[in-house]
């Protein structure tokens, strides 16, 4: 080739928006210049897959003098299918059917009806039309259509909220905190198997007794030992025994049903809930949790080797009313996992929250901001943290934390609990922050996780969550997309984080402080970086938002988080908003 290799004539059709076939481009070879060839079909608007057809008209259309003057060619309308010629004053999308002038100077306009083609053609050439035949058929390439704008992304189910429902101004009442549970200062386990058994001990006597009180068990519960030793006076439909105990290795058989061992103080049994496609059990097709705590109700074998579970029973859960606060209507935010510190915090947004508390009349409501555990990302928490860390120093994280706090209005009292990213001990329930870390802060109340305490009367409890692991791989019925069905479960099972050995350390403490005693009000729990707000049985179940963006393992997992959403509830009409800032 003369004036043009390779590479130039590949880089030229690109250029153009062009592609040519293997014949086109090997026999271009034959031209003394290559580039006018494919000038020219830029100038005539020739665009598509060109192939040897294609090359012949060029010929004709384009001399070798590189002059692009217009010769008289003959065009067959199957010669030219892949491509289309286009004038570039008319270059549009018209309808199916078009009528198209061909103009010469040296010829009567003429129209030819164009059937099948979605290009307009008016090019100024010198054409001479086949008068026996009127029709033309050819093939174009699709155009290419810029895409329309993605709409924002709309946050869903978050419900609009009325003023008038958070009536009170917050720097009008005065504090009213009252703390009913934390663990700061009144751990005293030693870790050792007294205190393990002892731990146990504590909680199937105070749920046992919740059961009990909630005389849905249709005889006298008996304990396991003295079953084993009766046995035989409970086989057959009619001799019906009752139990509490704690759950052991729950799975399911083959054909579906739930095999679980029950123990209690005195014994252990086999226990088999049968599966029945007439009526479903939610528990088999959910399952149970290790060391839950629950009553059961049947007959044994005849070999008095199994137990035949007819019905199972947790502590009864009846809607309530809610207690509030009618003569301080002012409000509580929640938020929790704010990993500050991390390369993926929010900052931008906490600045945008921190304006809005400042101008918003609803901000003016909130007296208190619960912040469940997880405010600084830590140091040393998993394998390589520290490439995602922009504070690689723990305190520095605490010290910037701190400031940002101090950015919110002086009406607004935190409370702060710690969670499996902060600076204590893993083990639950965990003690507040050290004293070193907490003269950083100002305005702020720490406390242990977990926490019962009241604000006003109305009782809230908080909980870090991070035994929610535990029931996402525990329990079918519960994912981290929807982590407020592990708060239910908590509720009903009226405990924490049952689970001894699972993903969440526990510190076996004499008494087990993660027994639900009393039904809040309020509950709230963070750590999955998700967001709900729900009633259920006349709680007011809380997932806290995150303030950290997507993170590369939730993005390995394909986990995306709701970052950015703060709950206000207000204490005294328990109604509820939920203020997104993403």
């Amino acid at each position: 080739m003369v004036g043009a290799n390779r590479a130039e004539i590949l880089r030229q059709c690109r250029k153009q928006g062009i592609l040519i076939t293997r014949s086109f481009f090997d026999n271009l070879a034959g031209f003394e210049d290559p580039m006018a060839i494919l000038r020219g079909a830029q100038e005539f608007n020739i665009s598509g897959v060109l192939d040897q057809n294609h090359l012949q008209l060029l010929a004709k259309l384009v001399p070798n003098n590189n002059s692009l003057t217009a010769v008289n060619a003959t065009i067959e309308p199957t010669e030219i299918a892949p491509a289309t010629i286009v004038s570039k004053a008319e270059l549009q999308m018209p309808d199916i059917t078009e009528k198209v002038t061909f103009s010469q100077p040296t010829l009567n306009a003429q129209e030819v009806e164009i059937n099948h083609s979605p290009v307009k053609i008016n090019a100024s050439l010198n054409v001479e039309p086949n008068p026996a035949r009127k029709e033309i058929r050819a093939r174009t390439i699709a155009p290419m259509v810029k895409p329309e704008p993605l709409a924002p992304h709309i946050l869903k189910g978050l419900q609009n909220y009325d003023i008038g429902d958070f009536p009170m101004i917050a720097s009008d009442v005065d504090i009213d905190l009252e703390i009913h549970f934390d663990i700061t200062g009144n751990s005293v386990t030693e870790g050792k198997m007294n205190d393990i058994n002892s731990c146990f001990s504590s909680r199937l006597d105070k749920i046992r007794k919740m059961i009990v009180a909630g005389g849905e068990m249709p005889s006298r519960v008996t304990n396991i030992n003295q079953l084993l030793a009766d046995r035989h006076a409970f086989t057959g439909r009619e001799n019906i025994a009752c139990a509490i105990g704690l759950v052991n290795e729950p799975r399911n058989t083959k054909k579906g049903h739930l095999i679980f061992e029950l123990e209690d103080n005195t014994g252990a049994t086999t226990c088999l809930l049968r599966k029945d496609d007439d009526d479903p059990n939610p528990i088999i097709s959910h399952g149970l949790m290790p060391d839950d705590v629950i009553g059961v109700a049947g007959t044994f074998s005849n070999t008095g080797d199994l137990f035949y579970v007819n019905d199972l029973f947790f502590p009864p859960l009846k809607r309530r009313k809610r207690k509030n606060s009618p003569d301080a209507q002012v409000s509580v935010a929640f938020l929790s996992d704010i990993h500050v510190g991390s390369k993926t915090f929010l900052e931008a947004q906490w600045q945008k929250m921190v304006q809005w508390f400042h101008t918003d009349p609803l901000a003016k409501t909130i007296k208190y901001f619960v912040l469940s555990g997880d405010c600084v990302d830590g140091v040393g928490i998993y394998p390589g943290q520290d490439k995602e860390l922009s504070i690689p120093d723990l305190f520095n994280q605490y010290d910037e934390f701190a400031g940002l706090l101090h950015q919110l209005p002086d009406w607004v009292e935190c409370i702060m609990l710690p969670g499996n990213h902060d600076a204590v001990r893993p083990a639950e329930p965990q003690p507040a922050l050290e004293p070193d870390i907490q003269q950083s802060f100002n305005a702020t109340h720490f406390v242990g996780n977990p926490c019962d305490f009241s604000l006003h009367g109305v009782r809230i409890l908080s909980y870090h969550g991070k035994s929610i692991d535990d029931y996402v791989s525990g329990m079918r019925n519960v994912t981290y997309s929807n982590p407020v069905q592990a708060m239910r479960e908590m509720m009903q099972r009226r405990h924490l984080a049952p689970q001894w050995g699972g993903k969440t350390p526990l510190s076996p403490e004499p008494e087990d402080n993660l027994v639900i005693n009393t039904v809040p009000d309020i509950f709230v729990t963070g750590h999955v970086h998700g967001h709900a707000c729900v009633d259920y049985k006349g709680t007011t179940l809380v997932c806290s938002s995150t303030w950290q963006d997507q993170t590369s393992y939730q993005r390995m997992l394909g986990f995306q988080p709701k970052p950015c959403i703060l709950t206000v509830v207000n204490l005294g009409t328990h109604m509820t908003a939920n203020i997104p800032f993403a």
